[in-house]
C-alpha cells in the first residue's frame, strides 16, 4: 500500500499540469498520483493521456463538476494511508510533502496543514486580505488559532477523509474538510510551506464570489451536526 495518495483535481491547466506532475513524481516518498480531469475544455486531457508513470491513475469527468467533486472522485480511488490535495498550477511546491509527512509519522498531529503566511508572502492584496478575514472568522467560530484555513495542503489519513462523507462540490471543500477535522477532534499542526501565487491573467480561478460563498460555508459547517 502506498504511503501517500496525491489527489490532483485539474481543470484547464494544460500549460502547467505536466510540470506539476513531474515535481510530484520527483519527491522521494512512497506515493500514488491520482489525477482527476474535471471536464477540461483545453488540451489538458491530451497532455495527461501522454503521461507514462506506473503509479499514476487518470480519471476523466466528461463535464466540469467542481473542485470538491473532483477531490471526492480521487478520494474514492485512493489506496494510500495518507492523502493530500495538489493543485494543478505551480503555486505550491511538492517538495514540501516530507515536511508535512514527518509531523504525521512522528505522532505530533493527525492533520498537517501547509501554512503559506508564516513565510514571506507575495501576492495580490484582495486574495490575501480575503484569506485573512476568512481564517479569522473560522478561528472565531471554531475556537482555533490557525494561520491559513484555505491552504490546499491538508495531509491526513485517507480513511478519515472518507469517514467525513464530504459533500462540497466547489472550492468550499477546503472549509468542509477542515471544519469536520476540528469537530472530530483531530490534532492539527501547521507547517510553513513555500507558495508562489499566480495572478488572474495567469489563470487563477478563485473569485470574490467564492469568498462570499466561503463565509456562508464556514457558518454552515459550524452549526451543522
Amino acid at each position: 500500500m502506498p504511503k501517500l495518495s496525491v489527489i490532483i483535481p485539474v481543470f484547464n491547466e494544460a500549460g502547467t499540469i505536466r510540470a506539476v506532475i513531474d515535481k510530484v513524481q520527483a519527491v522521494d516518498i512512497d506515493k500514488e498520483v491520482i489525477i482527476v480531469d474535471d471536464g477540461s475544455s483545453d488540451d489538458t486531457y491530451r497532455v495527461l493521456r501522454d503521461l507514462r508513470y506506473n503509479n499514476l491513475k487518470l480519471i476523466h469527468h466528461t463535464k466540469n463538476r467542481g473542485k470538491g467533486a473532483a477531490v471526492s472522485t480521487g478520494l474514492s480511488q485512493a489506496a494510500g494511508e495518507y492523502m493530500i490535495i495538489q493543485d494543478a498550477d505551480l503555486e505550491y511546491e511538492p517538495a514540501d510533502y516530507p515536511l508535512l509527512m514527518s509531523v504525521l509519522n512522528s505522532g505530533q498531529a493527525d492533520m498537517a496543514l501547509g501554512a503559506r503566511f508564516t513565510k514571506q508572502y507575495h501576492g495580490a492584496l484582495v486574495p490575501r486580505l480575503g484569506n485573512r478575514f476568512l481564517t479569522a472568522l473560522l478561528n472565531l467560530l471554531f475556537g482555533v488559532k490557525l494561520n491559513d484555513c484555505f491552504t490546499c495542503y491538508k495531509m491526513f489519513k485517507a480513511q478519515a477523509a472518507r469517514d467525513f462523507n464530504l459533500k462540497a462540490r466547489s472550492f468550499d471543500i477546503e472549509i468542509e474538510m477542515l471544519a469536520k477535522a476540528i469537530k472530530a477532534g483531530l490534532k492539527i499542526i501547521e507547517v510553513p510551506v513555500s507558495y508562489v501565487p499566480r495572478n488572474y491573467s495567469q489563470g487563477k480561478k478563485i473569485r470574490i464570489k467564492d469568498g462570499i460563498r466561503a463565509i456562508f460555508s464556514i457558518i454552515k459547517y459550524r452549526i451543522s451536526p
